[in-house]
């Protein structure tokens, strides 16, 4: 582990106030991701995504105060919150390190082959969605923003407002998978100024209408806003760096465990892992993805989508 690192260690018996404030987020294959990444006592592990600790503090619970859990995340908002509901640990607590920072930069700070797992959950939590001032959803009047580090230069407004209508289309078209985007961009670009995500949203809808009941099933805004984010975020770069690291910080025998929520991402996982398996570093445990069961999508509807998969390193 880098020397640049601090340590804390959450206090014995302690209690935040975390389960009222994150009790509309419920974790996804809480249970499933925890069982592949076979936690082992007074280990270290790495949650790349540690959103609001959900996955983290079952992970933490498991380690033992022998072990080390390692918690990244560019929302300092989501690290607060994590801290405290970490703290749940109790007196069984491993030491535990957070850091706010992209999971790209993984291989920065974690020393090779000195990990025992890491899992990275790829969704974004509930309270950056239900929070209008983030300008995620479309559902709600809220700035154009949709930035996870609120210390990244780049936003949604500069996309919407700024970018040439032809590249506009390209990322609409790459990164949300619509094939109508080139009919979206020319509409938003008609639409400038566009100061909220509500606006945005009404100039999709207007310029894509439902041409047969598979469309009508999801807002017309879905993808588009799906694409602006993933580019404002740069979230694919950063899974690529992602998984490039994970071999190198896990040790042989060490588990990596990802749950993406769209098919770009489940693509470079899939790709990943099938790579590194040719190449003798991983052995797949996942012919195929692993999804949520039935009863937890009627729990929580947003499971639907996600996918697991796990590999082990050799």
């Amino acid at each position: 582990m880098d020397g640049d690192l601090s340590f804390n260690k959450a206090p014995d018996g302690a209690h935040g106030g975390t389960e009222i404030q994150t009790a509309g987020h419920v974790t996804v294959l809480l249970q499933e991701a925890i069982d592949f990444l076979a936690v082992r006592r007074g280990g270290t592990y790495i949650d790349a995504t540690l959103g609001l600790g959900g996955h983290s503090l079952e992970i933490a619970r498991r380690l033992g105060p022998q072990g080390h859990l390692i918690g990244f995340d560019k929302d300092p908002r989501a690290l607060q919150l994590a801290r405290e509901r970490l703290q749940q640990a109790g007196a069984e607590s491993p030491v535990i390190t957070l850091l706010q920072g992209s999971y790209a930069e993984i291989g920065k700070h974690v020393r090779p082959a000195s990990a025992d797992g890491l899992l990275a959950d790829l969704g974004l939590s509930s309270m950056q969605l239900n929070d209008p001032e983030r300008g995620f959803s479309f559902q709600a009047e809220g700035p154009l923003d949709m930035r996870m580090d609120p210390r990244s230069e780049r936003t949604a407004d500069q996309v919407v407002n700024r970018m040439r209508e032809e590249d506009l289309a390209n990322v609409i078209y790459e990164f949300g998978e619509e094939r109508r985007s080139r009919r979206t961009a020319r509409a938003i670009v008609r639409a400038r100024p566009i100061r909220t995500t509500a606006h945005l949203a009404q100039v999709i809808s207007a310029a894509l209408r439902p041409m047969n009941k598979a469309q009508a099933r999801i807002h017309p805004a879905t993808k588009t806003f799906q694409a602006i984010r993933i580019f404002v975020n740069r979230e694919l770069d950063d899974l690529k760096a992602l998984l490039e690291a994970a071999p190198q910080v896990v040790k042989p025998g060490g588990r990596v465990v990802v749950i993406s929520f769209h098919s770009l991402e489940d693509r470079l996982v899939k790709d990943a892992f099938r790579d590194g398996a040719k190449a003798g570093v991983y052995q797949v445990l996942t012919k195929r993805p692993e999804g949520a069961s039935e009863e937890e999508i009627g729990r929580n509807p947003r499971s639907r989508s996600a996918k697991m998969r796990a590999a082990e390193r050799t």
